[in-house]
């Protein structure tokens, strides 16, 4: 698939004579320049590749610099050995695993999570499929990155422009994914939170800037896979990329430590499936059960920044509804779709409690009464409810989290102040309580929930389904005093693929 804008750094380099056939030290190419000034006496980014050649060791390094008279260097590669005549892409010396492995941990330390780069072990550049294409994705990844955090201001937002609409493109989005393949799960949450991190500092500066919003290089990025019966898909979008659907405020005008709390952190999401083929004489059954739905808000700077710039560790958004829905995409064999669970209401349990006692003991000298009351109220609501349900080929499964005391839904409702200002409301006491509907980092899991199709004449075929999603986060204060809350949404789409025999 075509790049789009972004230059072919691999053909370039493949055109390159070998470093000894060089006129100069250094052979240079534009990454991107400024679309407001298009003279070629304004700065650009480019790349650039140096050699040094001294016996016995000849090595080459790459560069990323701000093209001035005075050219400034924002990224340097560390010195790569190579064989001096032979292209620099030969796979002798391994240079080109190096180099992509060089990339990804320097991408990976843009966090003030210090991250754990021991899993990350690349194989051979010769049996990387798809080499080219992970080679010049990395080079696109890295000089976004570098262009958020180390350009000069004068090139840094046409350059984060031109860079932005490369990875909503279809070579971008499933080149990425093979790139998180390769470098294992790990590794891929790691690379999530720093690119994250970075999309999430860039649009924090631009809301302080009048009249200019960033729309996210992709408001998430999601990958989905099919093999020995299991579905999965995994899902990343920073918080501040979400869609706000409701606010009980004007934005931009929050708490700025609240902000910053609920803005630096991201959704983790996996969603796991089971499926079952079960032919019959005459049609096919296909079983689609619910593995796991785990959904996680994950903090992108450490705890210290929290503290210091935020309202805290525990002010975050939390889940409040998750919503799944599974369509065959080609429907024409399609008798029948059922379910096999039913509805689970929630468990509700209130009950009222009143009592009096009262004494009365003479004969002493000093009359004695004795009188207390009391009254009690108990009430037990189930926090999660879970629905599903068929429309047309589509069946739907959805969770909602209902407020613990009325027994609303929390995510098309919102807590009065009198509530707010309840120090043991159990909102306040969400990841801590023994009755918390989430785990103590403020996630849910979910499982056991199932789906059935029916269909005939399709032995053999190859199947394709929609997997469409939503998850919604909400924030109801925890221990911050506010009366804020908010609730934001996001979407995702991935196709699968189940061979019917």
């Amino acid at each position: 698939m075509a790049l789009s804008s972004f230059p072919d750094i691999w053909g370039w380099i493949e055109t390159l004579p070998p470093p000894t056939q060089w006129q100069t030290n250094t052979k240079s190419i534009t990454i991107c320049s400024s679309s407001s000034s298009p003279s070629s006496s304004q700065p650009s980014l480019q790349l650039s590749i140096s050699k040094t050649l001294n016996h016995p060791s000849n090595s080459i390094s790459f560069s990323i610099l701000a093209d001035y008279n005075y050219p400034i260097s924002l990224w340097t590669s560390k010195p790569l050995k190579i064989s001096t005549n032979s292209n620099i892409l030969n796979h002798q010396n391994n240079t080109i695993s190096k180099l992509l492995t060089n990339i990804i941990k320097d991408i990976l330390n843009y966090t003030p999570i210090k991250p754990n780069n021991s899993f990350l072990n690349l194989p051979e550049s010769d049996s990387i499929p798809d080499l080219k294409d992970i080679f010049n994705f990395l080079f696109l990844a890295l000089a976004f990155i570098i262009s958020i955090y180390e350009a000069p201001q004068d090139i840094r937002r046409d350059c984060i422009n031109s860079l932005k609409d490369q990875f909503a493109c279809s070579w971008a989005r499933e080149t990425s994914k093979r790139l998180m393949m390769l470098m294992g799960s790990n590794t891929e949450e790691q690379w999530m939170r720093s690119m994250n991190l970075a999309i999430t500092n860039w649009k924090m500066e631009l809301r302080t800037m009048s009249n200019y919003v960033l729309k996210a290089p992709s408001p998430m990025y999601s990958s989905a896979v099919s093999a020995l019966g299991l579905w999965k898909v995994q899902l990343y979008c920073p918080v501040i990329a979400m869609e706000v659907e409701k606010c009980n405020s004007v934005r931009g005008q929050e708490d700025p430590k609240l902000e910053f709390s609920l803005n630096y952190h991201q959704v983790e999401g996996v969603i796991q499936l089971n499926y079952e083929v079960m032919v019959r004489e005459r049609w096919i059954d296909v079983l689609v059960s619910v593995d796991n739905v785990r959904c996680d808000v994950i903090r992108l700077v450490n705890n210290i920044l929290l503290k210091e710039r935020g309202a805290g560790i525990d002010e975050k958004h939390f889940p409040s509804r998750i919503s799944l829905q599974l369509t065959p995409t080609v429907q024409t064999n399609v008798i029948s779709v059922s379910v096999s669970r039913s509805s689970e209401n929630p468990t509700r349990e209130i009950g009222l409690e009143r009592s009096i006692e009262g004494s009365f003991e003479p004969p002493n000298p000093h009359i004695g009464i004795s009188v207390s009351a009391a009254e009690t109220v108990t009430t037990n609501l189930k926090p999660w409810k879970f629905e599903q349900s068929v429309y047309g080929c589509s069946g739907t499964f959805d969770w909602f989290l209902h407020d613990s005391v009325n027994g609303r839904e929390v995510v098309s409702s919102r807590p009065s102040k009198v509530a707010l200002l309840q120090p043991k409301a159990w909102f306040r006491n969400r990841y801590s309580s023994a009755y918390r509907p989430f785990t103590r980092q403020g996630g849910v899991v979910f499982a056991g929930d199932e789906y059935g199709e029916s269909g005939e004449g399709a032995i053999g075929q190859t199947m394709e389904w929609e997997v469409k999603g939503w998850i919604w986060l909400t924030y109801w204060p925890h221990k911050y005093k506010t009366f804020y809350t908010e609730t934001r949404r996001l979407e995702f789409r991935e196709v699968l693929r189940l061979t019917l025999n």
